[in-house]
């Protein structure tokens, strides 16, 4: 059974993607196929990866050619969306630890959630699939709430969940979650396996780092 010294939360609220779950694979397969469909050249692996942490939509801006401004884009960004919902599983998966450091928290009568930029239905399915009852409230983008670094999506979760800003966590992979977690007030633990290097996520400001999953619990 890991420590539990270093990390005393009563709630943990988890990004999605590159924090929980290994997902650019999925997500790169799908914004080629797009693009691809639409006459539009593919990208790498790495352009994807670092257009992702703002949403799909933002994902989509940025691979394609003038970005909104481009007369396909809608159609590019409704081709993403339908191949993405069909093909989310396809290869991504928890990284290594995960469902353990879950479990663990959960034993340990912690208040779990995910506040994703991801597109509800999606942050829902994948959620359900993977992690169960593991997680208690999945929050995704929706029109009708503020998508992070907004702290509106952690606060809907705190809400659900009946739970104390005072003792919650955020973590996440990436700087939009560092932000998040300063807009909602709470400490940000970040994580190295996910987006981002541990460079990039020092120069925006985060401090607190773990380098496996059953570190946080």
């Amino acid at each position: 059974m890991p420590p539990h010294a270093q990390f005393n939360f009563d709630t943990y609220i988890f990004d999605l993607d590159g924090t929980l779950l290994s997902t650019l694979g999925d997500l790169a397969a799908s914004c080629n196929y797009a693009l691809k469909t639409n006459g539009f050249p593919e990208r790498t692996v790495d352009e994807v990866r670092r257009f992702v942490g703002n949403g799909i939509k933002k994902l989509m801006e940025r691979a394609i050619p003038d970005g909104l401004e481009n007369e396909k884009f809608e159609q590019v960004f409704a081709d993403f969306r339908k191949h993405y919902m069909m093909h989310n599983l396809d290869t991504t998966q928890p990284y290594p630890g995960v469902m353990e450091m879950l479990q663990e928290l959960k034993d340990r009568g912690k208040n779990i959630a995910v506040v994703s930029n991801k597109f509800y239905a999606a942050t829902q399915a994948l959620c359900r699939h993977f992690f169960g009852d593991l997680v208690d409230v999945a929050i995704g983008e929706r029109e009708d709430i503020q998508k992070k670094p907004a702290p509106d999506t952690v606060n809907e979760a705190l809400r659900q969940m009946n739970a104390d800003r005072e003792s919650a966590v955020y973590i996440g992979d990436s700087d939009v979650d560092v932000m998040t977690a300063k807009n909602s007030g709470m400490p940000c633990i970040s994580v190295l396996w996910g987006f981002r290097d541990l460079e990039f996520l020092i120069a925006h400001d985060a401090r607190i780092f773990v380098t496996s999953p059953l570190q946080i619990c």
